[in-house]
């Protein structure tokens, strides 16, 4: 194992980290924001839209962008960015502002996002065993982490920048250091060092792609389910304190992070499809305890189930794409990468419109079902056989399993 590549891992592990306290610091602070900026309740669903549908473009434009600029040049500049519209969140006074900074915001982290599980997917290749899971295990912890900083600020009753304002005078800085050791592909060669870009040589036929597309989907649904609904389900269904109400999310994250650190080694013993299926089942056994808790502290088991089952179904969905068109990753992952936001715009207006027609509980069966369909397409987790641009057949899993590159 090289030096480029350790080096690399941890950089990137870093970007993650990063990028898990800075959406943390953004989405806990929603109210907040409403206040500085004034923003009545019926417009902030479209200001909290817009945010996905232009990440969703940002992930579109890298796919098109990495033709002919590495992945690592795009992180190691939208990064920056991502924290710097943050800033200006924060700092901003007039409504215009706002949405020029969350639109900034927006864009930034689609190429962002995409980006980096670019370079996770081709760094998980070339060490040849799954690594996927820890970097998003990072992105776990830099959430908890911006989560505590979120409730420092309002704790203390701290302007929205003075907030924001150390966390990117520390993290900007930071990230433009650690980008020095981003490492692309084939074989880890450091950022800049190779001269042709990936993504070539292989055809990417989205109808192979979309199982996968369906996971993302459905993964996502469950957890915007969980950061925008568990703190109401619990206070307004299940009867808990306000306090307690607050307490699911953070226990959600907790085990989500504890579920990605050790994930790989799951990985490694049992493969992907096993590690989908279990996290698939406990997760809809986390809806189904949710659906069914007679009170607070039943449901909060369910929501510990819930982290620790959907916690494996993004990494392994980007890990996948990326076995499953070797000489298309980067466009495969960009692609994939846009039912993220497919999944978060759709998962917590149908379960509010669920519960106002139907009920909570009602609401709460439908993702657990959704997450189901997951069993049904665990078989794409393994690599399949696909065509190159040139019309040859891949090997076979056992044989690309046993390569030098295999996972």
């Amino acid at each position: 194992m090289t030096d480029v590549l350790r080096r690399g891992r941890g950089s990137l592990a870093f970007s993650f980290l990063v990028q898990g306290v800075a959406f943390a610091l953004l989405v806990t602070r929603i109210p907040a924001i409403q206040d500085r900026y004034g923003v009545s309740d019926a417009l902030l669903p479209a200001f909290l839209a817009a945010v996905p549908i232009l990440a969703g473009v940002g992930s579109v434009t890298t796919e098109r962008l990495v033709k002919r600029v590495r992945p690592s040049l795009l992180l190691r500049w939208s990064q920056p960015v991502v924290l710097l519209a943050l800033l200006g969140v924060g700092a901003g006074e007039r409504m215009v502002e706002l949405g020029v900074a969350l639109a900034a915001f927006g864009l930034a982290v689609g190429v962002l996002d995409a980006s980096m599980n670019m370079l996770g997917v081709s760094l998980q290749r070339s060490y040849g065993r799954s690594i996927m899971l820890s970097f998003h295990a990072a992105y776990s912890l830099g959430g908890i982490v911006g989560a505590s900083l979120a409730w420092v600020g309002a704790h203390w009753q701290l302007a929205l920048w003075v907030s924001y304002l150390p966390v990117v005078l520390v993290l900007l800085p930071a990230v433009l250091v650690g980008s020095r050791w981003y490492a692309d592909h084939r074989g880890g060669a450091a950022a800049g060092e190779a001269e042709k870009p990936t993504g070539e040589g292989q055809v990417l036929v989205f109808k192979w792609l979309l199982p996968l597309c369906l996971v993302m989907t459905v993964a996502y649904i469950g957890d915007s389910t969980v950061s925008n609904w568990s703190a109401k389900y619990l206070q307004d269904v299940l009867g808990s304190s306000e306090q307690m109400a607050t307490v699911p999310y953070n226990v959600y994250m907790v085990t989500t992070l504890l579920g990605r650190a050790i994930g790989d080694l799951g990985v490694r013993r049992f493969g992907a499809v096993a590690v989908v299926r279990g996290g698939a089942l406990v997760a809809a056994g986390g809806f189904a305890v949710v659906a069914a808790a007679p009170g607070a502290w039943v449901g909060m088991l369910g929501f510990t189930l819930l982290g620790l089952g959907l916690c494996v179904l993004v990494p392994q969905t980007f890990a996948a794409a990326g076995r499953l068109f070797p000489g298309a990753s980067d466009a495969a992952v960009a692609r994939l990468n846009v039912f993220n936001y497919v999944g978060f715009l759709i998962g917590s207006p149908l379960v509010g419109a669920l519960g106002d027609l139907w009920s909570y509980r009602g609401a709460m069966l439908v993702p657990m079902v959704l997450v189901l369909v997951t069993l049904l397409y665990a078989r794409s987790f393994e690599a399949q056989p696909d065509r190159y641009g040139g019309g040859h057949e891949r090997p076979r899993t056992a044989d690309v399993g046993r390569g030098s590159n295999g996972l």
